[in-house]
């Protein structure tokens, strides 16, 4: 069954000041769209991208979008910013409308999209409760009987009969929250507001929408930048580039094709000039196992990281050390080695079925450890790994972990 449903939509914003324009420009206007027609002042070839300077007076925020969500699902909506993530919610929640196409919804949405929505900073935490809760279309009785299971989930308690306005940011977001995700709807809409909560508390929503959506049968979509809790909350996403739906379909997909759309490191470097350090690197490169410059590896294959250190002063105390991280920062393995006064080349070989499909990032410094560090280069080096032949291969995008064990069966 389905959801939600987008046939066709598009949201077109006006740029500059509104009721600026001439009686016979906005007759013309009106003319075009009752007979289904494109603006006429819309510049024609322009290219919609927010984070240049266009010469129209109007953008598309969302380009003609279509999906489908089954009831249940959990989704993940991703995009840099300024893709239209959330207008797109802001669409779905039908605080606005679009410009053309149609959105079916089948349920009551609850939306936290901003913080302090539909809050009023001189009432008290208590009456915006009852004030919040009714904008999102709870009755009285259903507010009264979730109440005290809202305030605990929210950690606010002791302040809950004081004004709105002396709260912190994190603390307006934890009420409004809780207050979304106890109220009994069909479909639940989370913009990216949860950020400014701390760590815990992101934990604990997440926790809660994963509850919604798995134990209670409810659709979620959540918006974020941060790729492992969408990874770990979300089985399916939407991707949004310049506010066309780029990709849908599993999670595991959409992030990584988000990851490598994003600007990331190249497989070598080369310090620009020789620095007034007493010790530092001088190339970082990575290497096929025939000692070639490659960035993409199988599964099978070995990968060696290179360094060429400076050690103009042949320190002795000091250490190599290294970490590789996955697409989402994750450290996947560190390694450390002696600085060896009378030696500048270093290899680091990983060995052959290793590390799992993926995208890789180095990041190196040489320290003297717990006192002090000469070097230091984050995500200085980027390498992919891509699976073709192992008996994970077959599994499609279920994900598996970033290392294959070798491990014994009895």
């Amino acid at each position: 069954m389905l959801a939600l449903k987008a046939e066709n939509i598009s949201k077109q914003y006006r740029l500059g000041q509104v009721g600026t324009g001439t009686l016979s420009h906005d007759l013309n206007r009106f003319w075009h769209q009752i007979r289904g027609k494109e603006d006429p002042y819309i510049k024609i070839g322009e290219e919609n991208d927010r984070s240049s300077k266009g010469e129209s007076d109007y953008v598309w925020s969302l380009r003609d979008i279509n999906f489908e969500i089954e009831k249940g699902d959990a989704v993940g909506i991703i995009g840099r910013n300024g893709a239209g993530k959330s207008t797109l919610l802001k669409l779905l929640s039908k605080v606005t409308k679009p410009t053309t196409g149609k959105i079916y919804t089948n349920g009551r949405i609850a939306s936290l999209l901003e913080v302090g929505t539909g809050f009023h900073p001189e009432m008290t935490g208590r009456e915006n409760i009852y004030l919040n809760g009714a904008i999102l279309g709870m009755t009285r009785k259903e507010i009264i009987r979730k109440f005290a299971e809202i305030v605990d989930f929210s950690g606010v308690e002791r302040y809950i009969d004081t004004p709105v306005k002396r709260y912190s940011s994190g603390m307006y977001v934890r009420l409004a929250f809780a207050v979304a995700a106890h109220l009994e709807s069909e479909i639940l809409i989370v913009d990216e507001v949860l950020a400014v909560g701390d760590a815990e508390f992101q934990k604990k929503c997440l926790g809660k929408m994963g509850d919604v959506s798995k134990g209670e049968g409810r659709t979620v979509l959540f918006v974020s930048h941060n790729m492992t809790a969408v990874s770990q909350l979300c089985k399916s996403g939407i991707y949004l580039k310049n506010g066309e739906l780029l990709h849908q379909g599993n999670i595991k997909k959409i992030t990584d094709l988000y990851l490598k759309d994003s600007d990331k490191g190249s497989s070598f470097f080369y310090a620009e000039e020789d620095r007034n350090e007493d010790v530092f690197f001088k190339k970082v490169s990575i290497l096929d196992q025939n000692e070639k410059s490659e960035s993409s590896f199988d599964y099978d294959d070995e990968i060696i990281i290179s360094f060429e250190i400076l050690n103009k002063k042949r320190i002795e105390k000091a250490n190599i050390f290294v970490t590789v991280q996955d697409a989402l920062q994750n450290r996947v393995f560190s390694a450390e080695a002696a600085l060896n006064p009378n030696k500048d080349h270093y290899q680091l070989v990983i060995e052959p079925r290793f590390l799992s499909a993926g995208s890789y990032n180095i990041t190196a410094f040489i320290h003297i450890p717990q006192l002090f560090r000469y070097d230091e280069l984050e995500n200085v080096c980027h390498f992919d790994v891509i699976d073709t032949g192992s008996q994970f291969a077959i599994h499609g995008g279920y994900h598996h972990g970033v290392v294959f064990g070798k491990f014994e069966w009895k």
